[in-house]
């Protein structure tokens, strides 16, 4: 999303697909895996737990990084 000055905000979701509502969501200045990871911090908030959970990683390469690897091992939440 074009912000003033030039810049832009990165926007990550996590959507529930059986119900189609919005479980959790982050925005920041970047597209590092933080970004992703604190989308899935606030879905966990939102929904208690993410058991059970299956993540489209192909979608997204902050998915697959060092930083959310341990985030999004289901078997921890």
């Amino acid at each position: 999303m074009p912000i003033d000055g030039g810049k832009f905000c990165y926007l990550a979701t996590v959507i529930d697909l059986a119900s189609r509502h919005l479980a959790g969501w982050a925005i920041a200045d970047h597209m590092r895996a933080d970004l992703v990871t604190d989308a899935l911090a606030a879905a966990i908030r939102t929904r208690g737990s993410l058991a059970g959970s299956i993540m489209n990683r192909a979608a997204s390469s902050g998915l697959t990084s060092a930083t959310a690897r341990p985030v999004v091992d289901l078997s921890t939440w």
